[in-house]
């Protein structure tokens, strides 16, 4: 994915993977000692919850209860990028183990 000019990763992150102790920038090396069950447990609970208020906030739109649609269209939307990132991420950990074992002789 192509950042486009002007902003950061930082500026778009919306604290998101910072909550969950994953680092924005690039610096490799060294990690933060946060083990990888943690933070995928943690990335999972706040998809939940980012689709949770998606769901009252389209509830909300519906039944008239002051939700504006932007509001309502930009919930829906991290909650749509987050299931996609945790989508992405399970993919990514189910090659990684059918590489391991096809590495095993």
């Amino acid at each position: 994915m192509t950042i486009p000019s002007g902003l950061s990763a930082a500026s778009i992150d919306d604290g998101f993977l910072s909550d969950v102790g994953v680092a924005t920038s690039n610096s490799g090396g060294g990690g933060s000692g946060v083990p990888f069950a943690d933070v995928l447990e943690s990335i999972v609970r706040q998809t939940e919850q980012l689709q949770h208020d998606a769901g009252k906030k389209i509830k909300g739109l519906i039944d008239g209860s002051g939700v504006e649609i932007h509001d309502a269209l930009i919930a829906g939307q991290k909650a749509s990028l987050a299931s996609q990132l945790v989508i992405q991420m399970r993919n990514k950990a189910v090659g990684a183990y059918q590489q391991m074992w096809d590495m095993q002789i």
